[in-house]
């Protein structure tokens, strides 16, 4: 099956892996029966790799509800996609934003949520997706010229390889992903990585945050899988705790370029880790 290559995130995502994808895809048995992607986020992997039968998954439920919409109301989601490309202004942008602090959010159909996502990831500052304690949208506007809110292509590329393959998707702890899935499946894990240091405990994108004991916690899912002897690959942080929880595996060393610092000058070049099985 030749691949898609139009298939590629949709979202720009805390995190994203696009840039490590030559050091993450060759680890992935693409001959696996079924890939299993517990924390989806964009879905850079996911889409470069274009497995035949997944399962993805993500705790953040507008997210996944941005992916359920794509696959079951495409037409709908392009035309409310153009009206709000249409109206784009600052004015405009808090307008929607502020939509999550009122009652009537919760009766919005899929189709408004899914848009009003797409449509403030496009033009935020920065591109991410940040909500405030209360779980509500906070990420200011980012006066870009032309930002790309339609994107009418990918969503189209996306929209197609979920109906024409078997991908399931859940929404949820990331563990029921990963129940009852046979031996021929391959997991990618990229969890919300362990805080390097206090200010950069970026746990902004999915509320309750993801510290110490949820690393510990994800450590001994990652052991029931070996246990099983499925094979795994974990993108985390370079850090001691890391490294210490996972001394028993495979671990390699990578360099990712991350822009979450909002100091210019600490943005760069910062190593990050692969841990795996096999």
């Amino acid at each position: 099956m030749a691949k898609n290559l139009l298939l590629s995130p949709m979202l720009k995502w805390v995190g994203g892996k696009r840039q490590l994808l030559s050091d993450i895809v060759p680890m992935i048995d693409d001959k696996c029966s079924t890939y299993v992607e517990p924390f989806v986020g964009g879905g850079a992997v996911l889409f470069s790799m274009q497995p035949r039968k997944a399962i993805i998954n993500d705790y953040n439920e507008e997210l996944i509800n941005v992916y359920t919409t794509v696959r079951d109301n495409l037409e709908e989601l392009l035309d409310k996609l153009k009206e709000h490309e249409s109206k784009n202004s600052a004015e405009y942008f808090y307008e929607i934003r502020a939509l999550d602090r009122e009652e009537a959010f919760a009766n919005m159909s899929a189709v408004d949520r899914a848009a009003r996502i797409i449509y403030l990831n496009k033009t935020c500052y920065n591109g991410l997706y940040r909500v405030n304690s209360a779980g509500q949208f906070n990420s200011p506007y980012g006066k870009y010229k032309n930002p790309n809110i339609v994107n009418e292509p990918v969503i189209r590329a996306i929209s197609k390889y979920f109906t024409t393959n078997d991908i399931k998707i859940l929404n949820g702890d990331y563990k029921d992903a990963l129940k009852n899935i046979n031996k021929d499946s391959f997991v990618y894990l990229d969890p919300p990585y362990m805080p390097i240091s206090s200010s950069s405990s970026f746990t902004g994108y999915t509320e309750g945050g993801f510290g110490y004991s949820k690393q510990v916690e994800l450590k001994e899912e990652c052991d029931k899988l070996a246990k099983k002897g499925i094979h795994f690959v974990q993108s985390n942080s370079d850090c001691e705790e890391i490294r210490e929880l996972y001394k028993d595996y495979k671990i390699k060393t990578v360099k990712a370029k991350r822009s979450i610092n909002s100091v210019g000058n600490k943005r760069g070049e910062i190593n990050e880790v692969i841990i795996y099985n096999f």
